[in-house]
């Protein structure tokens, strides 16, 4: 597994184009829906997302990035330069558990 964790760049422009793209976003998450063990925004002290987090099943780092540019907040400017690493899942309940 390969996490990505990324923030949003910072301003309000970005905020916008957040909530303006959301819809295609969401579509964009659909189409790859089978790759993904979790996602979601990462919250803001205000409770608002100022980032994402994705967990993606596939085999490399170049998997993920190709993945995670093909998303329309990605071709919008809004996130700033992700992390992208590799990742083992190996407590808690989305494990079923622990792993070792």
């Amino acid at each position: 597994m390969i996490a990505v964790i990324v923030w949003d760049r910072p301003g309000p422009d970005a905020a916008a184009a957040r909530t303006r793209l959301l819809a295609a976003h969401l579509a964009h998450v659909e189409t790859i829906m089978d790759r993904i063990a979790v996602a979601g925004p990462l919250l803001g002290t205000d409770g608002k997302p100022s980032g994402s987090l994705i967990v993606l099943d596939v085999e490399t780092v170049a998997a993920a990035r190709a993945i995670f540019e093909s998303d329309p907040y990605f071709g919008a400017g809004i996130w700033q330069e992700p992390a992208i690493v590799p990742y083992r899942a190996v407590a808690g309940a989305w494990v079923g558990g622990k792993a070792w």
